[in-house]
């Protein structure tokens, strides 16, 4: 993989060029820098309102949690989105018309879910975090831990009847 890598990229960026140059000799060398420019502008209004619309996710999520309800139950997936308005920032025609593709719902639950596999294939044992916390928390209601009394006040450098040995481990 590591020795594949540059050589995609080596052919990518022969391809952007090859396909810039194909475009500015049937277009004109102005039609092909008006598509630039128009990717780059696309590509900044996808992440700034793919940024924004999360930011406002959270924002509900976190006022619903102060009131003390359930989080809203909100799709995100603003990962391709963001990938989306990266590639048509890219100068290229090859990676707009991937940008462009990535816009489309169905084309980013078909990347989604291939990039998921993936994961999962290449990474043994990847669950979602929280299956992970649900999977391996105690059945108990005991919650190991330590009381701190902070009925004095104690200023730093006093010690105090506590303080004079080596605490008890938590799992005896």
């Amino acid at each position: 993989m590591r020795t594949f890598l540059p050589l995609a990229v080596a052919v990518w960026l022969v391809l952007e060029i090859w396909l810039l140059t194909l475009i500015a000799g049937a277009a004109g060398g102005g039609t092909v820098f008006l598509l630039l420019l128009a990717g780059i502008v696309c590509g900044v209004v996808v992440i700034r309102r793919t940024g924004r619309r999360a930011f406002q996710r959270l924002s509900r999520t976190l006022q619903a949690q102060q009131r003390g309800e359930p989080a809203p139950d909100e799709q995100g997936g603003s990962g391709l989105l963001i990938v989306a308005g990266l590639l048509l920032i890219l100068p290229g025609a090859l990676s707009d018309v991937l940008g462009l593709l990535l816009l489309l719902r169905p084309v980013r639950g078909a990347v989604s879910r291939l990039v998921e596999r993936r994961v999962r294939a290449a990474v043994p044992g990847w669950t979602d975090p929280f299956q992970q916390v649900r999977q391996h928390r105690s059945d108990g209601n005991v919650v190991q831990g330590e009381v701190v009394r902070d009925d004095e006040e104690r200023r730093p450098g006093d010690s105090g009847p506590d303080d004079s040995g080596p605490r008890p481990p938590l799992n005896p």
